[in-house]
């Protein structure tokens, strides 16, 4: 589905990402680890088309995307979950689902029904405005508007970070629950034993380029030297 070649990027002088490569298959999902800094969140907005210093060729289901804007990707059906969710706080949950229409191109979205049954706090809090959510609420929500708006592929930045034990777990359940429906997703994550339960596969980024291409069977047998080389 998703194909990226010899994708680099750049702050000003800085070079942050050096000829990345990666692929994620339909209904796939693929992890991104790193250290803090590695380069994760670029490549993600790179993906997006949010990122203008970039070269590279990102391919979506073949199709040439790297100069098409980020709003024309969404439709294509690329959804984003950046690393501050990217709700809208003065609207309630309900209002935050239906804003806006759903509009990928030949995409069935999630109904609403679907997406209150897979995200029973969402009903319970359908009322409150974005701002009054927890932040694991808030980090459902966010999944839950992407997956309303038909989105086939999923960016995910980071959704377990500062959450508790119990949330992390339901969020890997929403991703299997999305994976089972067909969606893909690309999930930069800290957590390397969290990403063993839903990814699978695995790519390490190491100062801006792909180090390691694993299995869970490799994470599993070099869980010490990846977790060394995490800081972790």
């Amino acid at each position: 589905m998703l194909e990226i070649k010899g994708v680099s990027a750049r702050y000003g002088e800085a070079a942050v990402l050096h000829e990345v490569d990666l692929t994620v298959g339909a209904g796939e999902v693929v992890t991104l680890v790193g250290r803090n800094g590695a380069g994760k969140t670029t490549l993600l907005r790179c993906l997006m088309g949010l990122h203008p210093r970039m070269t590279g060729t990102v391919l979506l289901d073949g199709r040439d995307i790297t100069r098409t804007p980020a709003h024309r990707r969404a439709r294509l059906g690329l959804g984003y979950v950046p690393d501050d969710r990217g709700i809208y706080a003065s609207l309630t949950v309900h209002e935050n689902l239906t804003l806006p229409a759903p509009a990928v191109q030949g995409a069935e979205p999630w109904p609403m029904e679907r997406i209150y049954d897979t995200f029973p706090v969402l009903a319970q809090r359908r009322r409150s405005p974005g701002s009054k959510l927890s932040g694991g609420e808030q980090q459902m929500l966010a999944l839950a508007r992407v997956l309303r708006s038909g989105s086939r592929l999923l960016l995910c930045d980071e959704p377990t970070e500062g959450l508790a034990p119990v949330i992390v777990r339901r969020i890997g359940e929403i991703l299997r629950e999305a994976k089972a429906h067909g969606v893909a997703v690309l999930l930069v994550e800290q957590n390397l034993r969290f990403a063993a339960t839903v990814a699978d596969r695995h790519y390490l980024l190491a100062q801006g380029r792909i180090a390691l291409s694993l299995d869970n069977a490799g994470v599993r047998s070099r869980e010490d030297e990846l977790l060394a080389h995490l800081g972790l």
